[in-house]
């Protein structure tokens, strides 16, 4: 990309929210190399937890759940104090496949235990490049099927399980989606997908137009994606469980909803992840932000998109999970 169309796609950010980039890159910078990654799992790692559940009526409970080769996987549930709600939604966190933790972004999902009064259920499913795939997909499916089969024991009803996920998150919640199809697994009530990593290709005019600008751009996807397929990143043998724009067929999926910024790379691969779902006879909702930079709403949450977003995504989770 030369300099002048990278000005052009920064003039696109929304005026609150070019503001607020100058403050993320300090923590999240644009252009992530495989160098970066040391430095990622640091400034990427979430806070310690008493600091993280202060001001949240909450309780926690940490398990082991045997995950792919039946290595233990820990994960947490968390539930309003005092209540053992029926509905529960399985959580995978961002991190470019890369870093990340159970508890990254899960402020967010915070609100969803408070407002909506569900459980919430994160797991630390393995890391790339020392993880390739198929593990961290295969330790995120094993944690749907593990929570099925304990729904009841832990209070919860297996038919109200809905898988959510952002940005790599995002990708491997589509990915537990297909696969249960697939294999017969549980089926979800909903699968909610923010600004999700979807396509290891990298083709799209959005992948190509925001480049050294906003929060994970193309050298960082591509840095995320060789971590995860190596060699095998771009080729005719990847599978849709790592990409699933990949999947020759999104009929028979659970209800979907997906948002993503207008000024992020993934813009193009989530819609036409959607527009693919309803070709094929699935339910979905779509939302794209204007002026919104990848995981707005992690990094800028005051600001009036970042607000919006929130909110909309809170009322599609509380229509699916009171039908």
């Amino acid at each position: 990309m030369t300099p002048g169309h990278r000005d052009r796609a920064a003039d696109v950010f929304d005026p609150e929210l070019r503001a607020a980039l100058a403050v993320v890159g300090g923590v999240f910078p644009p252009t992530i190399t495989p160098g970066l990654i040391p430095f990622m799992r640091r400034s990427y790692a979430s806070p310690p937890r008493d600091e993280l559940l202060r001001g949240h009526d909450v309780e926690i409970e940490d398990f082991d759940y045997p995950g792919y080769g039946g290595a233990a996987i820990a994960g947490s549930i968390i539930r309003p104090a005092g209540a053992r709600p029926s509905a529960v939604i399985l959580s995978f966190h961002s991190g470019g496949m890369m870093f990340g933790d159970r508890f990254s972004g899960v402020d967010l999902a915070l609100d969803w235990v408070a407002r909506l009064r569900v459980g919430l259920v994160t797991v630390d499913y393995r890391l790339a490049p020392e993880h390739p795939h198929p593990t961290p997909f295969e330790d995120c499916y094993a944690s749907l099927v593990w929570l099925a089969a304990h729904a009841r024991e832990l209070g919860f009803d297996p038919e109200r399980v809905l898988i959510a996920g952002a940005s790599a998150g995002g990708g491997l919640a589509a990915a537990v989606a297909l696969a249960a199809r697939e294999r017969g697994g549980p089926r979800a009530v909903g699968q909610l997908l923010d600004y999700p990593m979807l396509d290891d290709r990298g083709v799209t005019d959005s992948t190509r137009r925001f480049d050294g600008v906003g929060v994970w751009d193309r050298v960082s996807n591509e840095t995320g994606w060789n971590a995860l397929l190596g060699d095998a990143v771009g080729g005719g043998t990847v599978s849709p469980y790592a990409a699933p724009a990949r999947a020759e067929t999104l009929a028979g999926l659970p209800p979907a909803y997906l948002d993503v910024g207008a000024a992020e790379i993934f813009r193009d691969e989530t819609v036409d992840y959607a527009q693919r779902i309803w070709r094929d006879g699935g339910d979905a909702e779509l939302h794209v932000w204007p002026g919104a930079f990848h995981a707005c709403d992690i990094f800028a949450r005051h600001t009036g998109i970042a607000r919006a977003m929130i909110e909309t995504r809170l009322r599609w989770l509380r229509r699916r999970l009171e039908d």
